[in-house]
């Protein structure tokens, strides 16, 4: 990359990823452009196209870091330890809900159409790579509950899909009406938790 020091390219791709982490969350991909993401960092834009192909490309960046965010304060917080697999669920569904209803970027992703856009910037391959990790990422944590026969299922890949699939209650807030989500987004959780873990005998 003519022109740039090693210093001065990992500090203008730092600044393009906070840039567009910031305007995409408070914006959405559509209405953001590449001038306002230059604008914001001080580059042309033809510097821009020396990091990024597209705005998209950028946002998908974005999208990767922070979910690599998301998973270390998952570890760090210990929302996944615990041998009580109703526990474990719930405590990690009100995690990914918190996230959804608390994050910007996450909430703009999730409750607006940036997904079906990006898709046209993903190869099926990299679409099934994507959801394989984010499959993996629940399996790590609910595996030994299916192997110990603590949880309802014995397919793991279905067990955590379905774990997986209960924060897409965040689409329907709307359908639900915003006085009584709340109490239904518990009331999911909590019953989903307690009917996935096995009875005890």
């Amino acid at each position: 990359m003519k022109g740039f020091t090693d210093d001065q390219r990992e500090r203008i791709q730092s600044d393009l990823l906070e840039a567009g982490r910031e305007l995409f969350a408070q914006y959405g991909l559509g209405k953001t452009t590449i001038s306002d993401l230059t604008g914001e960092v001080g580059i042309g834009t033809s510097t821009f196209y020396q990091f990024f192909g597209s705005k998209e490309a950028l946002y998908l960046a974005v999208l990767e870091r922070e979910g690599e965010e998301i998973v270390h304060r998952l570890s760090e917080e210990g929302v996944v330890d615990g041998d009580d697999p109703e526990t474990v669920v719930r405590e990690f569904l009100r995690f990914l809900f918190d996230e959804i209803e608390t994050n910007p970027l996450v909430r703009q992703l999730v409750v607006s159409d940036e997904l079906g856009r990006l898709r046209e910037y993903r190869t099926p391959e990299e679409r099934e790579a994507e959801r394989a990790e984010e499959v993996a990422t629940i399996r790590a944590f609910t595996d030994p509950f299916v192997e110990a026969g603590a949880v309802h299922g014995e397919d793991p890949e279905l067990v955590a899909r379905a774990v997986g699939a209960v924060p897409y209650l965040t689409l329907h807030e709307d359908d639900i009406g915003s006085d009584h989500y709340p109490e239904v987004r518990d009331f999911v959780i909590d019953t989903f938790a307690r009917g996935l873990a096995a009875d005890e005998e």
